[in-house]
């Protein structure tokens, strides 16, 4: 490899290549950023950097066409991407492990926290209204016994049970430590909840009515009408077991997990994504596999590393090989059956904790994401004959940190889902940009590649010492443009009390466009934002249909938040439901694609997962201005396509299929 001087590239500090990244400068000249390589030539030019990647701020407000000029390039020969992708595995693989050096974060050039906010920054509020709410939940009862799955849950998700019409909430708990027998356990005041929405901003918890108030060491949920019945069903993970739970359509819930054939999957599962991934009309289910824990006593007075940084033997993921993966297949009568292994999505080196579904290539069929803990999450693309293609290395999403959290969402309406992803502290949040369509280049469609431009569009740096785990896209100020909320938390227990785990602040990035890219916005968006929690799991929706979306958040060992978001910019909005009659139910994995001024926006149903945790089923639009919907258009995953013209903004639209 060379250099823009043509002098050879030198390999410094312990030979340790962390991962390779293809950027462009301005002038269109191949850029290599990378950790442990270095340019001996002293050109004042030279493109390759170590630590502070093109030095100076990029200043995409000024060149606005620059990160699209990098677009163009990077499409420009498949090839070459290939190599350099195939290059970054060989690399990463072929050297010695030094921890140390993914404590320098990733090398690029950033925004850094040196910008000034744009005056028109909008004036939203969010409020803290849990308790006005009526939501009376606190997580983790007990004392910590400084053991990883104590520390890694729990989630939430939003669906309407009854079908009145409002998000109803389903919380999840750690119900006790893990040392809690299983009498403790049936004791404990604490167990997932159930809250259902009364549609005047408040809830009611019916979790003893309705039958599904698991108590154990709670992770996810996920809501899907699994047998096509019209009613949203439950699927619950936790470490040790897979809860299905049945809609009655009375208000209760029959716990189903024995007679789907769940029963005999005993794990430490975390994430859980639905989607009709053959488009049988059945929806399937991924389910996450973490780590296989086991406990013994001895190992807590052991301490190991994570990376560089001495953690507790017990609270390192690395300390214990991976579990497996699930890909249950609906089959249609009530029972699912794994298929993780024959549609090669099984993945024995993955620590898996997060996964979605959706359609990343447009060809119409669901594709799988997998966030890995520590080592190199997976993209699977769908064959449409029940198997997957790994092709992670070649479309640029080898990442080799620590992933939690996911978002996905198209933000800067090109036409193409873009992935977000929350990492570990030190290595930076990741935005993987999709590069097969280019702004202002409609239907010039290239082969699917992504690169991080998490740096260069202001995501990256406020990162750095944070811990992220729930996240998603969301439109808060309903300018039509997405922004991105972070929730954070450590790891890391309390030197003053190792009880406890350390708290962090969340993030709230308003995105000014494309152009300028993300500001930081929290202190001013609210009083909550300056409070510090150990965040997890997080589920957005607008549960009081006002059109603005809210934020609701599960806090390690403290009481959760739902966050109303008060709006004030006064911004024309629309959301769009689906009913599906030939599709799965649910209407996971639907296209929903709006027109309204000079913007196109373009959302998938049921893809957004978070942590651990599931937004509402709708696709909420900001509209800015508009007062209405020029064109929508929704293809089913059946293929059916249902368009309509002219709709009147601020309102709630239902499409049957």
């Amino acid at each position: 490899m060379y250099c823009q001087g043509n002098s050879s590239l030198n390999t410094i500090h312990k030979t340790y290549i962390y991962s390779l990244y293809v950027v462009f400068s301005y002038s269109s000249k191949i850029a290599i950023d990378s950790f442990g390589l270095e340019c001996d030539c002293a050109a004042v030019s030279c493109q390759i950097y170590v630590t502070n990647g093109m030095t100076g701020a990029r200043k995409l407000d000024t060149k606005k066409n620059a990160l699209s000029n990098q677009r163009r390039l990077l499409r420009k020969s498949a090839s070459f991407r290939l190599s350099i992708a195939l290059l970054t595995g060989a690399a990463f693989l072929a050297a010695p492990h030094t921890p140390d050096i993914l404590l320098h974060g990733v090398a690029g050039s950033s925004f850094g926290q040196a910008r000034n906010l744009p005056s028109d920054y909008p004036r939203v509020k969010f409020t803290d209204v849990t308790q006005e709410a009526g939501i009376r939940f606190e997580h983790f009862h007990g004392v910590r016994s400084t053991q990883l799955p104590e520390d890694m849950g729990s989630g939430a998700a939003w669906g309407d049970y009854d079908n009145d019409g409002y998000p109803d909430l389903y919380v999840v708990d750690v119900a006790g430590p893990l040392t809690a027998s299983a009498e403790e356990l049936a004791h404990s005041p604490g167990g997932n909840r159930l809250y259902h929405n009364n549609g005047d901003g408040t809830f009611t918890d019916v979790t003893k009515k309705a039958g599904i108030g698991f108590k154990g060491i709670g992770m996810a949920a996920a809501w899907a009408d699994y047998d096509n019945d019209g009613r949203l069903d439950l699927v619950v993970t936790s470490y040790d077991r897979i809860i299905l739970y049945h809609n009655n359509g009375d208000g209760t819930f029959t716990d189903v997990t024995a007679k789907a054939g769940l029963d005999k999957y005993r794990g430490f599962w975390t994430g859980a994504a639905w989607g009709d991934y053959d488009r049988d009309g059945n929806v399937d289910l991924f389910i996450c596999g973490y780590v296989k824990y086991q406990y013994h006593q001895e190992d807590l007075k052991k301490t190991s590393l994570q990376y560089s940084a001495v953690v507790p033997f017990t609270l390192n993921p690395a300390a214990y090989p991976p579990e497996r993966k699930l890909l249950l297949h609906n089959n249609g009568d009530g029972t699912f059956t794994d298929v993780a292994a024959q549609a090669e999505v099984d993945d024995p080196t993955g620590r898996s904790l997060s996964a979605a579904w959706y359609d990343f290539d447009g060809d119409g069929w669901p594709d799988l994401y997998v966030a890995n803990d520590l080592w190199g999450s997976k993209l699977y693309l769908n064959l449409h004959n029940g198997k997957f293609k790994d092709v992670t290395r070649e479309v640029g999403l080898s990442d080799f940190r620590g992933e939690m959290g996911i978002a996905i969402g198209d933000w800067d309406n090109d036409g193409d889902p873009d992935i977000f992803v929350t990492h570990w502290i030190y290595q930076e949040n990741a935005l993987f940009d999709n590069l097969q369509f280019i702004p202002g280049e409609p239907g010039k469609a290239g082969p699917l590649f992504f690169g991080d431009i998490a740096d260069h569009v202001g995501l990256g740096q406020p990162s750095r010492t944070y811990i992220g785990w729930g996240t998603s896209f969301f439109d808060y100020d309903n300018d039509g443009k997405l922004d991105l909320f972070v929730v954070n938390g450590s790891t890391f227990q309390d030197d003053k009390n190792p009880t406890h785990l350390i708290p962090m602040k969340n993030h709230l990035f308003w995105q000014h466009g494309s152009s300028q890219g993300f500001y930081e916005v929290g202190a001013l968006s609210g009083a909550y934002f300056n409070e510090a929690h150990v965040g997890r799991g997080a589920a957005f929706a607008d549960y009081n249909n006002d059109g603005n979306m809210d934020v609701f958040i599960v806090n390690q060992e403290g009481r959760p938040t739902l966050l109303r978001n008060d709006g004030g910019t006064k911004k024309n909005w629309i959301k769009i439901r689906v009913k599906c009659t030939k599709s799965n139910r649910t209407g996971f994995g639907a296209k929903v694609e709006i027109e309204a001024g000079d913007e196109k926006q373009i959302q998938e149903i049921g893809g957004q997962t978070s942590y651990l945790s599931q937004n509402f089923q709708e696709a909420h639009f900001g509209l800015n201005l508009e007062k209405e919907v020029a064109h929508l258009k929704i293809t089913f995953p059946s293929g059916i396509v249902r368009e309509r013209e002219h709709i009147p903004a601020n309102q709630i639209v239902t499409v049957v299929e």
